[in-house]
Parts: C-alpha cells; sequence; structure tokens
C-alpha cells in the first residue's frame, strides 16, 4: 500500500549530478541611486585635492581638501581634513578642519578639530571636541525677513506731514 518508490512513469529518471561550473564574474554598472536620493561624492582617505569644489550634492571627506567647499551637506570623516572655508546647508565634523564654517545646521563629533569661526542656525558639539574661533548666528538677509512679517508691503506710504518751525503743517510731498 505504501512505497517509498515512485510509480508514476512520467518522471524521467533521475541522472547523476553534473558538477558546477564555477559564475562567470562580469563587469557589470554599479546600480544606480533611487530616484530622488543623491549618492555622496567622496575624497578617499589617500587623496589630496587642491582647489575649489562646488556642487549641489552630499560630499563625504576622508581624504584631504586644500580649498574652500560649497556643496549642501559636507561630513568630514575621522581622517578628513578640509583647509578652507565650507559653506554648506549641513556640516558635521569628524576631522579637522582649518577655516570658516557657514551653514544652517553644524554638527562637531567628539574627535573633531575645528580652528575658525563657525556662522550657524544650529550648532551641536559632543563632549571632546576642539573649536578655536567664534559661534555666530546666522542672519537671514533683510529682504527675507521682511518678507516673513505680516506688516511689512511692497507699497510705500506717503510720510505723515511735520510741523514746521511755527507749529503749521508743512503739505504732503506730491506723488
Amino acid at each position: 500500500m505504501f512505497s517509498k518508490t515512485s510509480t508514476n512513469p512520467q518522471q524521467p529518471p533521475a541522472t547523476p549530478a553534473k558538477p558546477e561550473t564555477p559564475p562567470v564574474m562580469e563587469a557589470t554598472p554599479r546600480p544606480a541611486a533611487p530616484r530622488g536620493q543623491k549618492v555622496a561624492s567622496l575624497i578617499a582617505n589617500d587623496m589630496t585635492l587642491e582647489g575649489n569644489i562646488t556642487g549641489g550634492g552630499e560630499l563625504q571627506v576622508d581624504g584631504v581638501i586644500k580649498g574652500d567647499v560649497r556643496v549642501e551637506r559636507v561630513t568630514v570623516g575621522d581622517g578628513g581634513q578640509v583647509d578652507g572655508g565650507i559653506y554648506a546647508e549641513a556640516v558635521e565634523v569628524r576631522g579637522k578642519v582649518s577655516g570658516s564654517i557657514t551653514a544652517k545646521q553644524v554638527r562637531l563629533y567628539g574627535a573633531c578639530h575645528v580652528d575658525g569661526d563657525i556662522t550657524h542656525e544650529q550648532l551641536a558639539m559632543e563632549t571632546g571636541a576642539f573649536f578655536q574661533g567664534r559661534s555666530l548666528r546666522l542672519q537671514r538677509p533683510a529682504a527675507a525677513q521682511a518678507a516673513s512679517t505680516p506688516q511689512a508691503s511692497k507699497t510705500e506710504t506717503p510720510a505723515a506731514p511735520h510741523a514746521g518751525a511755527n507749529g503749521a503743517s508743512a503739505p504732503a510731498p506730491a506723488a
């Protein structure tokens, strides 16, 4: 009634296993980042770059940059060094920066060394971080401040008449 052998005639007889050949390694392109997500550019730890860097993305600095950096986001790694100014939306420093930093958000980690002024909206420092310089609050431009206040308007109102020497009002200037 119960048997371990198959009685199904449609199955082919088992063939001996062939040794598998190793897969051929082909050079395939690196997959692109998902849509809307940017991949950080990297200055590796054995690289030294002399000159300014400008861009719209993210930069990871593990090597040395001698020049200014202007990108959206900068991360200076443990062995990274920037000798120049950094201008970005967000800056994280684990390595060394000799120059000013101007960013909305700045984070200094415990082993970092920053020698220069930091202009910021938000500044966070871990215990052990070295920072020598001035910490300055980032001021928004006057035009941006005026646009954000409800009292500001684009039309000018004429100046109120002011009293003359004898106390009489002077006529308002003609528009």
